[in-house]
C-alpha cells in the first residue's frame, strides 16, 4: 500500500442524501479548505473519481489520507444513566445496552464518553451520565473496504453525527446560547433526534419515522396512482409541500412532541430552537413545518466564527456566497476534538 504525502488531506462526509468531499491543506488544524465538491447520494464508488479531479498529479495507485464521517442506518447514539455501585462490574455496560436499548453489543463497536464529549472511564463510579456512540462492526468494516477500493485511506472513520454534535455544542457555547436546541437527522426510514445545549447532549433517541413514512400520505393527499409517483414528487423541486406539510409530518411530530414533553418534565427547560442537519435538499419545507408545528424557532447557523475559533479557513473562491449550513457535519470532522477510546465489552 502506497500512501500519498501527508502535506494535504481529505475530509469526506458520506451522508444519506449527498456526499461532501473536501480537499484540505492538512488533516489537523490549522486547516485551509482548498476545494469542496458535493456528490449526490451516498455512493462511495463516486468518491474516487471526484478525488482524482481534485488531486491532479497524484501518483497512480497512491492512497489518499482522509478523515471520513458516515451515517449508517443502524448508528447508535444514546445517553444513559449508570448505577455507580455497578460501574466496575464486568459486563455491566453490555447489560445496559441490552436491557435499556435492546442493542446487540456482541455485534457492535462503540465509544463511551461524557455527554459533553470528554473522554471518561465508564468504569469510574463518578461518571454517572454517559453517551454511548457507535454502531454495528459489519457496517464500519463494509464502509472501510469500499473506501479502500477507491484508494481512500481513512485515518479516522467515525460517526458524522458525533462530529456534528461536537460542533453544535461549541457553537452554542460560542454564542452564549442557554436554550436547549432540538437537532434532527431526518433519514429515509427513521429520524435521529437529539437535544443539545452548550454543555452537551441532553437527549438522543431514534424515531421510527422518516421521509418514507410521508410518501403514502403525499400519495393520498395528491390523489396519485402509486407511491413511486409520490416519492418522485416529494424529492423533486417542482411542488411546494408547505401547505400539506402538517399532514405529512403528523406521525413524526407526535413522536417529537413525546420526546420534548419528557425532556421538559425531567429538566424544567423548554426547547428554544430547531435545526435539521440531515434532510433531502429539496425538502426545505420540512424544517419550517416542524418548527411551526412545535412552536419553536428555526435555528440559523453562523459557522464562520466557530471555524475561526477552530483554525479552519476557506481558500479564495471556496463558498463565495457564504458557508452553507449543510456543511456542519463536514466541518465537524475538522474540529479539534479529543479522539474517543473505542470500547466493546462483547468482543
Amino acid at each position: 500500500m502506497r500512501l500519498s504525502g501527508k502535506s494535504s488531506g481529505y475530509f469526506i462526509e458520506v451522508g444519506e442524501y449527498s456526499t461532501l468531499v473536501a480537499k484540505t491543506s492538512s488533516l489537523i488544524a490549522p486547516i485551509v479548505i482548498e476545494k469542496v465538491e458535493e456528490l449526490p447520494g451516498r455512493d462511495i464508488a463516486a468518491i474516487g473519481p471526484a478525488l482524482d479531479k481534485m488531486s491532479a498529479g497524484r501518483r497512480p495507485g497512491a492512497y489518499r489520507h482522509s478523515v471520513v464521517g458516515i451515517y449508517p442506518e443502524r448508528r447508535f447514539i444514546r445517553r444513559a444513566s449508570l448505577e455507580p455501585k455497578r460501574a466496575k462490574e464486568a459486563g455491566y455496560l453490555d447489560e445496559v445496552l441490552t436491557t435499556q436499548f435492546r442493542a446487540e453489543p456482541e455485534k457492535m463497536i462503540f465509544a463511551v464518553m461524557a455527554p459533553d464529549g470528554r473522554d471518561i472511564d465508564p468504569h469510574n463510579p463518578d461518571n454517572k451520565e454517559v453517551l454511548f456512540c457507535g454502531g454495528y462492526s459489519e457496517d464500519f468494516a463494509n464502509t472501510q473496504t469500499a473506501l479502500l477500493a477507491q484508494n481512500v485511506f481513512p485515518e479516522r472513520l467515525e460517526l458524522g453525527s458525533v462530529g456534528m454534535m461536537g460542533a453544535m455544542i461549541e457553537l452554542l457555547a460560542l454564542q452564549n446560547s442557554k436554550a436547549p436546541t432540538l437537532v434532527l437527522e431526518v433519514g429515509r426510514e427513521s429520524t435521529n433526534c437529539y437535544i443539545v445545549n452548550a454543555s452537551g447532549v441532553d437527549l438522543a433517541r431514534p424515531i421510527p419515522h422518516g421521509i418514507n413514512s410521508m410518501i403514502p400520505v403525499a400519495q393520498k393527499e395528491l390523489g396519485l396512482k402509486d407511491e413511486e409517483a409520490a416519492a418522485r414528487l416529494l424529492f423533486s423541486n417542482t411542488f411546494d409541500f408547505t401547505g400539506m406539510g402538517p399532514a405529512l409530518v403528523k406521525r413524526l411530530l407526535k413522536e417529537l412532541q413525546s420526546s420534548i414533553g419528557f425532556f421538559e418534565v425531567q429538566t424544567g427547560q423548554s426547547i428554544g430552537q430547531l435545526l435539521c442537519t440531515v434532510m433531502p435538499a429539496n425538502c426545505a419545507w420540512l424544517g419550517s413545518t416542524l418548527s411551526a408545528s412545535l412552536g419553536v424557532a428555526s435555528m440559523k447557523l453562523e459557522l464562520k466564527p466557530w471555524m475561526e475559533q477552530q483554525g479552519i479557513r476557506l481558500a479564495e473562491g471556496v463558498a463565495p456566497d457564504g458557508v452553507p449550513e449543510s456543511w456542519i457535519g463536514l466541518l465537524g470532522l475538522m474540529g479539534r476534538y479529543k479522539l474517543q477510546t473505542v470500547t466493546n465489552e462483547g468482543q
